[in-house]
């Protein structure tokens, strides 16, 4: 029953497969940004995920980058009906990033950027610890009720402090959360699995995992840490690797070879096979890279797999 709630939930839309934006401006620019979001269009692909930070890590930008392409694209496609977009604002958590004027005024912000006049789902990047709940409630249950924000979720939260919020929405009669952004993937299970996923099922909580393919390792590219040296991603495929990686490496290689299917599909199926998940995000950087994506949309893992793939990571 869970699985089918997160499934249907009114923000999302085709495949079960969000593109996870942060690449747009950092290592693609406009135009093959376009070639993919066309092909992820063509693919059946209609979510989106971005933020207002992204790519402010990239020298000589400033966070944004991502939206505006989005937005272009959006607008040069004629498209913004049929897709679902969601953006954050908080990147980072800093003190305060959450207070009811800071949302409202980079709500507007992105609005701008996307060239649009709402977005289907609206996050919190990060918990502000230094904002008081009933003022961070506030601020998204305005968001919804001015209709610039037609779902509300919330990134990087852990289960208690979802909990909290939750529960405060709740009293004050406001809009909560239905959706949950957490880091999950073969090599990154704690934050999902356990309190924050049981939280999700009782309380029929979407769940949109990112980092899916953990920075690309679990695509199967990298067979040695000298694979990656001096990669912009290289702190990321070091965990990955640390937590397991090599032994869930080999697992993901031996269903390839049962199933024809690529590491990378394999990775994400084992994600969408999991209670309370509405789909995984996943990035690509070129057309080809984005139909071994939608590859994994139709596979279906047998319970033996599945189970080895549990045991690999741990």
């Amino acid at each position: 029953m869970a699985e089918t709630i997160a499934v249907d939930h009114p923000a999302l839309g085709g495949i079960r497969l969000v593109f996870g934006g942060n690449v747009f401006g950092w290592t693609i620019d406009r135009d093959r940004s376009f070639a993919v979001l066309d092909a992820f269009y063509e693919a059946g692909g209609r979510m989106i995920d971005t933020a207002d930070g992204y790519s402010s890590w990239v020298p000589g930008n400033k966070g944004g980058e991502s939206e505006t392409i989005i937005g272009q694209w959006l607008e040069s496609r004629g498209v913004r009906a049929q897709m679902r977009i969601a953006t954050k604002t908080g990147q980072g958590g800093p003190p305060g990033a959450l207070q009811p004027e800071k949302v409202a005024a980079a709500l507007e912000a992105s609005l701008e950027r996307l060239r649009t006049d709402y977005v289907d789902l609206y996050y919190a990047h990060r918990d502000d610890l230094t904002t008081p709940l009933d003022e961070v409630v506030s601020a998204y249950d305005a968001a919804f009720r001015s209709g610039k924000a037609r779902e509300l979720g919330a990134s990087n939260y852990t289960a208690a402090r979802l909990a909290e919020i939750l529960d405060v929405a709740d009293r004050q009669g406001a809009r909560g959360y239905s959706v949950v952004e957490p880091l999950y993937n073969l090599v990154a299970r704690d934050e999902y699995e356990g309190p924050l996923q049981a939280l999700c099922l009782a309380r029929n909580i979407a769940v949109l995992p990112y980092y899916g393919l953990a920075s690309g390792f679990l695509t199967g590219k990298y067979r040695a840490a000298s694979d990656w040296a001096g990669s912009t991603r290289a702190h990321a495929l070091n965990e990955a690797a640390a937590n397991g990686g090599w032994a869930v490496l080999a697992v993901l290689d031996a269903i390839a070879a049962e199933t024809g299917a690529t590491p990378a599909q394999i990775a994400l199926a084992w994600i969408n096979a999991k209670p309370g998940i509405a789909a995984p995000l996943a990035s690509a950087t070129t057309p080809a890279q984005l139909a071994d994506l939608v590859g994994a949309v139709s596979l279906v893992l047998s319970a033996d797999q599945i189970e080895r793939l549990d045991r690999a990571a741990g």
